[in-house]
């Protein structure tokens, strides 16, 4: 059975009310939860942009809930701090965290200073940054050089069990590419035929582990109001990669995104009044193959989707606890 979580959203939601939320939403039926970990929001319109690791520490001690959150190690985050955050969280509520590593977007990393490589730069990066947080997690000291740097590093608070490091990805060869060396894959929801490409595409070269869907859906008992919501807050996030990796500020975003009309929203998140068409469109999804799903209301306001879903579209589904 299909775990049906809630994404928490820091781009969009003071991390208080985002706490609030994410405590009604497993009163409410939800399974699991997972983070967004952005230093920037991808519209000024958004608003927001809290610091995922201290909020997961305040989400996993109010809720029973088991967390994921996306990281992109190498550039804004050292690989050993990201080791060190996520054995810290795992010691401290073990077999309830896992991180997902992926090679980012310009919109955080450039805060650095330091260039906007290449995807084919940041994908080796990436694999550098992966083997030394695997090590790091097993309580070995580590010493790279190569395009991150470590230095003697060892952390010296290790959960019992090190948490699951997920490959994310949203190409067939990015799911392919992860498959070395991920425990699960996650990615966002696109058409149905390229969801089964990057599934075959991640088992064909021997990845292992749990499904992982992020999907973006808006919500309104009125239909007008719904599409109004997700055009509103979700325009700027309409550009298939390589536009969505490479600009750097939510200025630039909005710049071009002005003309984007309401009804491309429809392409990218899934706008509905009808509640039994949610519940339609996320079975459809789950019959794919994905073993967890994490859904994204794009509005602000989260309390009316969180009741709602709660009531009529969880149980339409079937409820299921996260296994490890």
């Amino acid at each position: 059975m299909t775990v049906i979580g809630f994404h928490a959203s820091h781009e969009q939601v003071h991390p208080a009310e985002l706490l609030r939320a994410v405590v009604a939403a497993e009163d409410a039926g939800f399974a699991a939860a997972m983070s967004s970990d952005h230093f920037s929001p991808w519209s000024a319109r958004q608003g927001h942009s809290g610091f995922a690791w201290s909020w997961l520490g305040a989400a996993l001690s109010r809720t029973s809930l088991r967390f994921g959150v996306v990281n992109a190690p190498g550039q804004r985050y050292h690989p050993a701090i990201v080791a060190q955050a996520a054995a810290t969280l795992t010691a401290m509520f073990p077999d309830r965290f896992w991180v997902a590593l992926g090679t980012g977007e310009a919109s955080n990393e450039h805060i650095t200073g330091d260039g906007w490589p290449r995807k084919h730069v940041r994908t080796r990066r990436l694999r550098e940054c992966v083997d030394v947080i695997r090590a790091l997690l097993a309580g070995e000291e580590v010493s790279h050089d190569g395009l991150v740097t470590v230095d003697r590093a060892r952390i010296w608070t290790l959960p019992d069990r090190p948490p699951m490091l997920i490959g994310a990805a949203v190409s067939v060869r990015t799911a392919a590419d992860v498959a070395e060396w991920a425990d699960g894959l996650i990615t966002v929801a696109q058409p149905h035929g390229h969801l089964r490409q990057m599934i075959d595409a991640y088992r064909g070269a021997g990845g292992r582990g749990r499904l992982h869907l992020q999907v973006h859906l808006s919500y309104d008992r009125d239909e007008d109001a719904a599409l109004r919501i997700a055009h509103e807050q979700w325009r700027s996030n309409v550009f298939p990669p390589p536009v969505c990796w490479d600009l750097e500020t939510a200025e630039i975003f909005d710049a071009v995104s002005e003309h984007v009309p309401p009804d491309a929203m429809r392409r990218h998140v899934l706008v509905s009044s009808d509640l039994g068409q949610h519940a339609a469109w996320l079975h459809d999804l789950a019959e794919l193959g994905f073993d967890e799903i994490y859904l994204h209301h794009v509005g602000q306001e989260q309390s009316e989707f969180i009741e709602a879903f709660g009531e009529h579209v969880l149980p339409r589904l079937g409820t299921s606890e996260v296994s490890r």
